[in-house]
């Protein structure tokens, strides 16, 4: 009985985590998190539909961003 508790407890966890993560993203979270993939001077971070909308620079260049909701960064055109 205690194992079949521990392992529905294990496949909640292993489900909900990555989907908690992505939406409990703090904005600090956010902008460590696009840092550390080597933007700098990031601002102007707005919700969209599509996910997080922000301003950066990389390269010497502005760039927009687009973080979705699994956390990946993508340069908008």
């Amino acid at each position: 009985m205690w194992m079949r508790s521990i392992s529905l407890a294990v496949l909640c966890l292993t489900t909900a985590g990555p989907l908690a993560l992505a939406y409990a993203l703090s904005q600090q979270d956010l902008i460590a998190r696009i840092k550390e993939a080597g933007y700098s001077q990031v601002e102007d971070i707005k919700s969209t539909p599509e996910g997080m909308v922000v301003k950066a620079r990389k390269d010497g260049r502005d760039v927009h961003l687009v973080v979705d909701s699994n956390g990946q960064i993508k340069e908008r055109d």
